[in-house]
């Protein structure tokens, strides 16, 4: 694959993108301009990330500057649906709107590229998801989609007679590679987009503050599977990380790495150099173990 751009329908967006989760508000102005300029052409953020306005700082720069014009950049962000087991008050129609406006305020766009309901925690899914359709035809979103649901949350979509997400963003790597859900978004062609794509990798999350379900036991596994990430890292002279990228890109899933690392950034977009051989895909295919990591709830990955 040789296209650094994905098409689904009327969708067109970049292969690889820059995620900004665990950026700091005060961080994001600085390391967004860095990997505007390092050429990330999707920017993805996130109301509950918190850091939407430094975002917005460097796409403006980024503006001013020239660097880019607003159709050549794709810009995600999402809603927090609100979750009443974490006390957290449910988002009904009228806030999901008033949420888009804000993230709009804070990212000092007019619209944004894709617009996500985060996770499917809420009751009001329904509510919410009207509200992503209706926003969508007053322009003020290109795009819209979920993230973190499952083939249950869209037949409940299909029973409403709304129109399905045209994104999926959901935790996809070697070691959770969800191939039912994959085929079944591709049967109704929603298109899914990988985060946490590194979390095999014995150094993912290990920062203090980091927190992922990762276990001794999967650390250690991490230690074992590294050693075949980096021996197909070394016969591409990349890194164990655009390894695994690009097993997602080669399977047309765009990814949204984040480093606070220049050079890392660097090597993360830098995905088109090379390709990984069929014995190598299936090597890597051979990893999974079910159902992913990245979040603190849900079934962990059983390990054998």
């Amino acid at each position: 694959m040789n296209s650094m751009t994905i098409k689904n329908d009327q969708l067109e967006m970049p292969l690889v993108g820059f995620g900004t989760f665990y950026i700091a508000n005060e961080d994001a102005e600085t390391t967004v301009s860095q990997a505007l300029e390092a050429g990330y052409r999707h920017i993805d953020t996130a109301q509950v990330y918190g850091n939407e306005v430094g975002v917005g700082n460097a796409i403006q720069k980024a503006f001013k500057n020239n660097l880019l014009k607003r159709e050549e950049l794709f810009v995600t962000t999402k809603v927090w649906p609100g979750n009443i087991a974490w006390e957290d008050p449910e988002k009904n129609y009228d806030d999901t709107v008033m949420a888009l406006n804000e993230s709009l305020e804070k990212l000092q766009l007019d619209y944004v590229d894709l617009y996500l309901i985060h996770a499917p925690f809420a009751k009001e899914r329904l509510a919410q998801w009207q509200a992503l359709v209706d926003l969508k035809e007053s322009g003020k979103i290109k795009h819209i989609g979920v993230s973190n649901y499952n083939e249950q949350h869209f037949e409940e979509i299909k029973a409403a007679g709304l129109p399905l997400p045209e994104v999926n963003q959901i935790e996809l790597h070697p070691w959770s590679q969800k191939t039912e859900l994959r085929s079944y978004m591709k049967s109704n062609s929603i298109l899914p987009i990988a985060y946490s794509s590194l979390a095999p990798l014995s150094s993912w999350r290990t920062a203090t503050g980091q927190q992922s379900s990762k276990t001794d036991q999967m650390a250690a596994q991490g230690e074992k599977d590294n050693q075949l990430f980096s021996s197909i890292a070394a016969n591409h002279n990349v890194s164990e990380a655009q390894v695994l990228l690009r097993w997602a890109v080669q399977l047309e899933v765009p990814v949204i790495p984040k480093s606070v690392q220049i050079e890392r950034m660097k090597k993360n977009i830098d995905l088109f150099s090379f390709s990984l051989t069929k014995q190598e895909m299936e090597e890597l295919n051979a990893l999974n173990k079910g159902r992913g990591l990245a979040w603190q709830y849900g079934d962990p990955i059983e390990f054998q």
